[in-house]
């Protein structure tokens, strides 16, 4: 037999509305009682019921989460999280994909506000005047997007873009080139500013080639286009396009790490299966989708200050050295005796 709110409330000779404020809003009865309402509880077996809570407090008890692509290996890390992240809350997901177009964003976000809680919006590609009007929706999560005066998690930390140039001039790459994503992408905008600025300050030479869809196709195109200019070094605005490059270096007998040395971001399980293994931007995309959760849950119960100092959490990113970089053509014999830059694996931050 299930046992409800009443059943536990008569077997601790209390009122129903008290024991409901002991589970659901605990802070509002003395600790005594709510100990003692919790156990009796458990004891009990019994089971909130969500769609019960979730009217009390005008709530739905979903969340909405919106992403530009769901077969981009970046995004499915993201997702998981918000969906674990969720089951443990009780809640749950409403997925929409906008398949890269950014005049699905608002479409989407307005359909969806209806029948949610509250906006997760990952790498969201209009322009800020979009996002602004979502924002008045309802409760709205960004992620790796930063909006002016909006919550988010970003996970454009200039960290791993630094190490990656340092590692390719430590081993010698004088003329890198950045491999840009799309021009309405908000990251792209920032990991060419950071490799740009790098570059300037260790001597190399910054060329830019793109913008590029992030696809393996684009990818390849894009080695068609760096054949015979000189680069030695790639920096891919993700790993899709750096495995693309790798894939037409290998047509054309070119060893990637010898001949040019490719990097990529985000450090998808794909960098770690490829031939050879790319050297990536790890990009913690998992902690990312679970802060967003937690995130919007503080802004739907009031604790934090959405609308006068939006909370923005920044997480971090490094690189992860693996099989595609390498000493720059010519320069191997000067090289080699030098230890290549070595960066270590930090716990994400928040």
């Amino acid at each position: 037999m299930t046992v409800n709110l009443a059943d536990v409330a008569e077997a601790c000779g209390l009122s129903a509305s008290t024991v409901s404020r002991a589970l659901s809003d605990p802070d509002k009865v003395n600790a005594s009682t709510r100990e003692r309402v919790q156990r009796i509880a458990r004891e009990l077996g019994y089971t909130p019921n969500r769609v019960a809570r979730s009217l009390s407090l005008g709530r739905t008890g979903t969340i909405g989460l919106i992403v530009p692509d769901i077969a981009n290996p970046f995004f499915p890390p993201i997702i998981k999280a918000v969906q674990s992240r969720c089951a443990t809350k009780d809640l749950a997901v409403v997925l929409a994909d906008t398949d890269e177009h950014a005049a699905d964003e608002l479409t989407r976000a307005r359909a969806m506000s209806k029948q949610v809680d509250g906006l997760i919006m990952v790498s969201p590609r209009a322009a800020d005047a979009k996002m602004a009007e979502i924002g008045k929706l309802g409760p709205t999560v960004f992620v790796n997007r930063q909006v002016p005066r909006a919550p988010a998690v970003l996970i454009e930390n200039p960290d791993g873009m630094r190490q990656a140039v340092e590692h390719l001039t430590s081993l010698g790459h004088r003329r890198i080139a950045y491999l840009a994503g799309p021009r309405r992408s908000w990251s792209n905008q920032r990991r060419r500013e950071v490799i740009a600025a790098v570059c300037e300050e260790r001597g190399a030479e910054f060329l830019e080639y793109g913008p590029f869809e992030p696809q393996v196709q684009a990818g390849v195109r894009a080695a068609d286009l760096l054949h015979g200019s000189g680069v030695t070094g790639v920096i891919a605005y993700d790993d899709l396009i750096a495995l693309g490059v790798l894939a037409r270096m290998a047509e054309r007998g070119q060893r990637a790490g010898v001949d040019v040395s490719v990097i990529g971001i985000d450090d998808s399980p794909l960098s770690g299966v490829a031939y050879p293994t790319l050297t990536s931007v790890h990009v913690p995309c998992a902690e990312a989708g679970t802060a967003a959760v937690d995130l919007l849950l503080d802004v739907l119960d009031g604790t934090v200050d959405a609308a006068g100092d939006p909370p923005v959490v920044q997480l971090e990113s490094y690189l992860v050295i693996r099989g595609s970089t390498g000493p720059a053509p010519g320069e191997a014999a000067a090289f080699l005796p030098q230890t290549p830059v070595a960066y270590s694996t930090p716990a994400p931050s928040v």
